[in-house]
């Protein structure tokens, strides 16, 4: 039976089953991301939220026992990915980020297409990236400071631009060149993705995914693994 709100998910098919046929035993789930920036917040995530509900994946177990295989790919051309391991008979989660049109329409089909496959479910973010989904507290916890999470803007770039102002400097933030700025943003992306994450709570993810988009997503995963 379909969670309820798995029905909400971008390019759902109403009139699937969500069933996983194959033999998970046998053939491992894979976890098809856009960076490893992601696999860490997922397993990070998962480890965390376990520890209040352990309906939630065992992502970090599972890998290391080869149930789940994350693929991270990179960026860039998403519809080459939708369905590259069909052959391998596999269960498959894509986990993609939402970006400006025209790309966002792209992706969105590229999703539709995922979901009409047997065992396959794929998720176009509503919120710019998986770091989006971070609470305020998080952050503040690890020692970021105060530091407000919007939807739609790369949080990479507005921590990285809070640290720089928070701190002495005698040029601004804009007339920086895109290097130095890039620079910092790798290092707030990697902080992100990892010290803030190991301060989210389920609460806090609540409040950050009032949709459940995230939550199903992950549900549906122990799932695919556990489907008995």
């Amino acid at each position: 039976m379909v969670p309820s709100n798995l029905r909400d998910l971008a390019g759902y098919d109403p009139t699937s089953q969500f069933d996983f046929v194959v033999n998970n035993t046998r053939h491992p789930v894979l976890i098809v991301v856009e960076g490893s920036h992601d696999v860490d917040f997922l397993r990070r995530l998962t480890d965390r939220l376990r520890l209040e509900d352990e309906s939630f994946p065992a992502l970090t177990t599972w890998e290391q026992t080869g149930r789940v295989i994350f693929i991270p790919f990179g960026g860039g051309r998403v519809a080459a990915w939708s369905r590259r391991f069909a052959s391998l008979r596999c269960s498959e989660f894509h986990l993609y980020d939402r970006e400006l049109e025209p790309e966002t329409a792209v992706r969105q089909a590229a999703v539709t297409t995922i979901n009409r496959r047997v065992a396959c479910r794929a998720l176009l973010l509503s919120k710019h990236s998986l770091e989006n989904y971070l609470h305020p507290l998080a952050l503040y916890k690890a020692g970021g400071g105060t530091i407000g999470v919007v939807d739609d803007e790369p949080m990479s770039v507005i921590v990285a631009r809070h640290w720089y102002l928070g701190r002495p400097h005698d040029r601004e933030w804009e007339t920086l060149s895109n290097r130095a700025r890039r620079r910092m943003a790798t290092h707030a992306k990697r902080w992100l993705n990892t010290d803030a994450v190991d301060r989210m709570t389920l609460m806090m993810l609540e409040r950050r995914d009032p949709q459940g988009e995230l939550i199903s997503w992950l549900k549906a995963i122990t799932k695919a693994v556990n489907p008995r």
